[in-house]
């Protein structure tokens, strides 16, 4: 048998190598852009756990940070200085009643460090503008450790 013969019999064969390497070099890019993206995730979840320690919380859990804001930030970016969020903030930081008998206190300024914070690592390019929505608010350290 003739090589020109074995290989014009065989070609399937080789089309078939050619198509387990294409797929093998598709799977393998998806899975680099997964790893690298995980990374990534986990590299700014550790880097918020740390400014976390470093304002005297407790470290958190860094998975359900990774799980939670990803690489992006997810909803905690989206938007941080916006009106709605703005008036969430403020009726957050009240004296816990209802209706009527809820009324302004002065709040502890950790949570809204701790968003900047959030801001810092994930979406830098929006703390200026949340910042300047919080200067009106008036903070203090309120809450015991």
């Amino acid at each position: 048998m003739s090589p020109t013969r074995f290989a014009s019999e065989h070609r399937w064969i080789y089309y078939g190598a050619i198509l387990l390497l294409l797929a093998l070099v598709v799977i393998g890019l998806v899975r680099y852009t997964s790893i690298s993206r995980n990374n990534e995730a986990a590299t700014k979840a550790n880097q918020l756990a740390d400014a976390a320690e470093e304002a005297g919380f407790r470290r958190p859990n860094t998975a359900v940070i990774e799980s939670a804001l990803g690489t992006d930030g997810g909803v905690v970016c989206e938007n941080p200085a916006s009106a709605l969020k703005s008036a969430l903030w403020k009726i957050n930081v009240s004296n816990g009643a209802a209706f009527v008998g809820q009324r302004p206190v002065i709040g502890d300024g950790r949570t809204l460090r701790a968003e900047a914070a959030i801001l810092e690592i994930y979406c830098p390019e929006k703390l200026d503008d949340f910042k300047g929505r919080i200067d009106d608010l008036k903070l203090d350290d309120t809450v015991r450790r």
